[in-house]
């Protein structure tokens, strides 16, 4: 599991690198080796990216747009987890206004060192970029109102703890609204491993009963997985909705 760990922290180490000296040359370029599973980037977003500083979206490496689909409001605290160059952080922060604030939490200095070079640019004050692992957030007990997320869980090596770790920061009633890899009930580990790498978003997805049912065993409920569009043969990026259960 370190050795998964260390090597998609390593890939996107590097792309943090290319984007920050400028070595990037759009349409994905920035993916080092294979390509991210679905990853259009910047095009997922649209027009939204408009106010976004350049090498935020330039580092955008998700397969969907976690902050159109999550509910957020006015005043809300959210948690992006794998913030990367921070995109969804700024597009999170203007939704939630002055009174919010947005946490990204990422592993790898690079990308933490972008995402905060960005922030300056861009004059944002709710926002505050933070390290740590997605399988042990490093934040106090229901602190959090939505957790947002972009094609990263599904690169984790220990799915369980994330989704233990998002009900335990999540306030009771608190939101998920992340994009991730999904892939069809039918396909066995060693189908999904075939069909791409674990640092490639393939390898690694769970099947959509497998997310349904973590969520559920950590404490979620009202889960909601829609496939948005097939990245590889049996494979879906899905928008991913569930909400803390109250007691």
């Amino acid at each position: 599991m370190t050795d998964l760990r260390e090597s998609v922290r390593e890939r996107y180490a590097e792309a943090a690198k290319a984007v920050s000296e400028d070595a990037c040359c759009g349409d994905g370029c920035c993916a080092v080796g294979e390509q991210d599973a679905g990853n259009s980037g910047s095009e997922l977003y649209g027009d939204a990216t408009r106010d976004v500083p350049e090498r935020a979206v330039t580092a955008s490496l998700g397969c969907g747009n976690p902050t159109a689909v999550a509910q957020l409001d006015a005043g809300d605290v959210v948690l992006d987890l794998g913030a990367g160059g921070g995109i969804d952080v700024f597009l999170a922060a203007n939704r939630v206004g002055p009174a919010g604030r947005v946490i990204g939490l990422d592993m790898t200095d690079e990308m933490l060192e972008l995402a905060r070079r960005n922030q300056q640019e861009a004059g944002v004050a709710n926002v505050e970029f933070v390290k740590g692992l997605i399988e042990d957030i490093p934040l106090d007990d229901g602190t959090i109102d939505v957790i947002i997320s972009n094609c990263v869980i599904n690169l984790s090596v220990d799915k369980p703890s994330v989704f233990n770790e998002m009900a335990r920061v999540l306030r009771p009633g608190g939101r998920v609204g992340v994009s991730d890899i999904v892939a069809d009930n039918e396909l066995s580990h060693e189908e999904r491993a075939d069909r791409g790498s674990h640092v490639g978003c393939i390898a690694g997805a769970l099947s959509f009963d497998e997310y349904r049912l973590g969520l559920e065993g950590a404490g979620f409920e009202a889960v909601e997985i829609v496939p948005t569009h097939e990245v590889v043969d049996g494979m879906q990026s899905a928008i991913v909705r569930a909400v803390k259960r109250i007691s």
